[in-house]
């Protein structure tokens, strides 16, 4: 087992443990406002301080956790969900007008930043935490779908999915039974890289008020308040960056990890 692996699935192990423990206990109540317990350095009562309300630092990156980790993780349930089909789809009829039709409108996407993307959709149809789902999953839709693509684009001439189709087994079968399950480490990988990106056009969105709103704490948003706060009181932006920092990084150490674990050909290399 890969060192990487084992420090980013501690690190996300961490913060998932942080966002399901939120659910039954905090440190302190994250809409109580205490102002003149407002900008307390971390220590005492207040392990990693308190905001610009007084509100407990450590419960709101708690209860942060949770709001970043569950939009990401719909968002990418989404793009697996509808992309995988499709790409899939568009290799088992590769070349016809299915698969260009797929293979257009993921260029279409992809020639627009993810962020943008997102900015766009909420803005029109209003801020909000359902709103951001839908936005970061419709980008995702077309990542899986041009990966699940172009993975099976190299299975469906291999022996195997030959034998497959000489036997009388109907392409949505042979994509199912064969395909699917031989592409599973790539999707693997990628999820993870794409619950990531996530986290982070979560925040972003956040950030610029887009995200999740208040009352719902969200990591963006704590860096938005504290975004006037640095010079007087530098933890209350700190803290928040730093868990950003650590959540994508624990991810992204999890998905190298998970690719050494799972790709054949590295075991090969490394035997």
């Amino acid at each position: 087992m890969s060192r990487s692996l084992i420090l980013g699935g501690l690190l996300t192990a961490l913060f998932l443990g942080a966002a399901a423990l939120s659910f039954a206990w905090t440190p302190d109540d994250v809409t109580a406002m205490n102002i003149p317990g407002r900008l307390l350095p971390p220590g005492g009562d207040h392990l990693l301080g308190t905001d610009h309300f007084g509100r407990d630092i450590l419960s709101m990156l708690m209860v942060g956790a949770r709001t970043s980790i569950a939009v990401a993780l719909v968002a990418v349930g989404i793009g697996l969900t509808l992309g995988v089909p499709l790409g899939l789809a568009a290799a088992a009829y590769r070349g016809g007008w299915l698969d260009e039709l797929i293979s257009r409108t993921s260029d279409l996407i992809f020639a627009f930043p993810s962020l943008v993307i997102a900015i766009l959709i909420t803005a029109v149809f209003g801020p909000g935490a359902i709103n951001a789902i839908l936005a970061i999953g419709i980008f995702n839709i077309p990542v899986f779908a041009r990966l699940a693509r172009g993975a099976a684009l190299s299975l469906w001439t291999r022996e195997f999915i030959l034998a497959a189709r000489v036997a009388g087994k109907s392409t949505l079968r042979i994509s199912a039974e064969h395909i699917l399950p031989n592409i599973a480490n790539l999707l693997i990988v990628q999820s993870t890289i794409q619950f990531s990106l996530g986290i982070l056009a979560e925040a972003g969105l956040s950030y610029v008020g887009l995200g999740a709103q208040p009352p719902v704490p969200s990591w963006g948003r704590m860096l938005a308040d504290a975004q006037t706060l640095v010079s007087l009181a530098p933890h209350v932006a700190v803290i928040p960056g730093l868990a950003i920092v650590f959540m994508v990084l624990g991810l992204n150490l999890l998905g190298d990890g998970l690719r050494d674990a799972l790709d054949p050909r590295l075991k090969v290399l490394r035997t």
